[in-house]
């Protein structure tokens, strides 16, 4: 068998391409370089002691491996052939040549009509409407073995003309051109799938030239792993003129050129870019000219930054880009968060999870956790409707947005009065949240000594409802840290005229807590089909509930909210322990109940 650069082959089920045919210093005979679509699989990168003898599409250091060229490889087949053999011999019953399946429950054999009933209707090429020979060994269209029962020619159009989704990837074509003419034959074809592929010289490829009326059905087109330039995916995708989404992760794109001879369809609504280099949003600036573009999914790229320079122009998407995907990713900051508005104007759903800023504690934030950079991200982009696969209720973002403005607060009272406006142009919606929800207190605590009185002394604000006159609600009194709660309680008893032994302290701390058993629906899945289902439809739920809650009164008071967070509350119980030991600060609020 004679090799060739670019052969396509597999050994023992593993695909690779031929990159080098010859000898290797230091060895006798002849060598195939070889690059295996796993990377894993391999040594090295085409280098072999100090010498390159190829190189690989691959960035991977262990893709490629020297092997015999007298190495048994798998057979290639052609479509038919593989079809045949992946739904018609395989099939249960049909090995057997049983009518039933048979299996043993007991001891005793018992037989499943149905399950026969499902493969005996899919050996029926003629109505098979979704074909997978993903990893086949399928290397062309057809061959002289396809034959149909008259001993003649098999004919594609007719052994399967009901196909409408082709699963082609990791095979053996070394060009587009059997894809093209698998295709021509499916009429009704409309989703098309060759990820892992690797074709030679795609834009010079004269089975493109008129293959508009080819893939003329073809709405999703996925071209993942195929290690292809940005040029070549979007020449192949430009020949779909009904594209609506196109899946291009794993193809190690670093940014996205403009292109004027290759435009990608204007019909396209989803573009999955995940698993790429882009460091930047301005990576894949030429999309912005996607009019009709809805869902963008970036997941598990290296993006940090909005632009990748300071003098970048800025990145503008049209408002049609509802739902974006950056999980996974090396977000680190919050002015990243803060842009994200200006870069999608018209952004509902957004998935950030899995990011450095959602784990990390931040010195601008003070967010220590990730349900704490969930209410972050709530309270800094308004237009949300769903973050993380989680649908944010009206009050949700009340909370959000009230526990974002006390953080705030707590950084404004680090600096001076005179610095406020440079922590202030850290949060841009600040004015708008205080006009929302009124400003925050800001309690600076100055030195003090603490040799003098005050410095032992906690101001403390108790507020009781059970007295009628409205004035006489809340007392300010100024305790000592030293006194226990015995003593605290005997002070609050002469205060409203209450027995201290019956009295409950309830310390308001102004902090935020999870609510128990509210956890993030956002799961490690790495797969991505329907998740833009998935966030679609929680979008529109959450759209209902909005509008069904406009048509409710207003709840009254804190113990009608749900929510994610409320606030953090602790009682003061009895016992000798120093109120200076159980509550914070100078000035603390405690709600008397009696």
């Amino acid at each position: 068998m004679s090799h060739h650069i670019g052969q396509r082959i597999s050994y023992d089920g593993a695909p690779c391409t031929v990159r080098y045919v010859g000898e290797v210093a230091g060895t006798a005979g002849s060598w195939l370089g070889v690059e295996w679509d796993d990377a894993a699989r391999g040594k090295h990168d085409g280098s072999h002691k100090g010498t390159r003898y190829f190189t690989c599409l691959s960035k991977s250091p262990t893709a490629a491996s020297f092997v015999r060229p007298t190495r048994p490889a798998d057979a290639p087949l052609s479509f038919l052939a593989a079809l045949n053999e992946r739904y018609v011999v395989d099939a249960p019953g049909a090995v057997q040549g049983k009518s039933k399946v048979e299996f043993i429950v007991g001891g005793k054999v018992a037989q499943e009509m149905g399950f026969d009933k499902i493969w005996r209707r899919q050996s029926r090429l003629k109505e098979l409407k979704m074909v997978v020979l993903d990893g086949q060994k399928v290397a062309m269209a057809r061959s002289d073995d396809d034959l149909n029962d008259e001993g003649l020619a098999a004919s594609i159009a007719e052994t399967s003309p009901k196909v409408a989704e082709l699963d082609l990837s990791r095979n053996l074509f070394e060009r587009l051109g059997p894809v093209v003419e698998i295709c021509r034959d499916l009429k009704e074809l409309q989703k098309l799938c060759i990820n892992g592929n690797r074709f030679l010289d795609i834009l010079t490829d004269d089975a493109l030239k008129g293959a508009e009326s080819v893939f003329g059905g073809v709405t999703e087109l996925q071209l993942g792993e195929t290690l292809m330039s940005w040029e070549e995916l979007c020449l192949v995708a430009s020949k779909c003129p009904s594209l609506a989404t196109l899946l291009v992760g794993s193809n190690q794109l670093s940014s996205l050129p403009l292109l004027s001879h290759a435009s990608l369809p204007s019909t396209l609504t989803a573009v999955n870019l995940e698993y790429n280099d882009f460091t930047s949003l301005s990576d894949i600036a030429s999309l912005t000219s996607l009019k009709s573009l809805r869902h963008l999914q970036l997941k598990g790229n290296n993006i940090s930054a909005i632009t990748s320079s300071p003098d970048a122009t800025d990145v503008l998407f049209p408002p049609s880009v509802q739902h974006v995907d950056l999980s996974y990713n090396k977000v680190d900051s919050w002015e990243f968060i803060d842009k994200l508005p200006a870069v999608f104007p018209g952004m509902t759903g957004l998935r950030i999870s899995h990011n450095p800023i959602y784990y990390s504690k931040d010195a601008d934030s003070n967010a220590q956790s990730s349900d704490e950079s969930f209410m972050f991200t709530v309270a800094r982009i308004a237009q949300l409707k769903i973050l993380n696969f989680t649908q944010i209720i009206a009050t949700d973002r009340t909370n959000a947005e009230t526990f974002y403005l006390s953080r705030i607060a707590k950084q404004l009272a680090t600096v001076p009065e005179a610095a406020e406006d440079s922590i202030k142009a850290l949060h841009p919606r600040y004015k708008e949240l205080c006009e929302a929800h009124g400003e925050p207190d800001v309690i600076r605590r100055e030195e003090i000594n603490p040799n003098f009185l005050e410095a032992r002394l906690i101001t403390t604000e108790f507020h009781y409802e059970g007295v009628s006159d409205e004035g006489k609600k809340t007392r300010i009194t100024r305790i000592p840290k030293s006194f226990d709660i015995y003593a605290v309680k005997g002070i609050v008893g002469k205060l409203y005229g209450l027995a201290p032994l019956k009295l409950r302290l309830i310390w308001e701390t102004g902090e935020w807590d999870p609510v128990a058993g509210f956890d993030e629906k956002d799961d490690d899945d790495d797969g991505s089909d329907g998740e833009d289902e998935i966030m679609v439809e929680a979008e529109m739920k959450a759209e209902m509930e909005a509008e069904m809650d406009a048509d409710k009164p207003a709840a009254s008071g804190e113990d009608d909210q749900t929510g994610r967070w409320v606030k953090r509350e602790v009682e003061l119980t009895d016992g000798p322990k120093q109120l200076g030991y159980c509550v914070d600060g100078s000035r603390v609020k405690i709600r008397v109940e009696a």
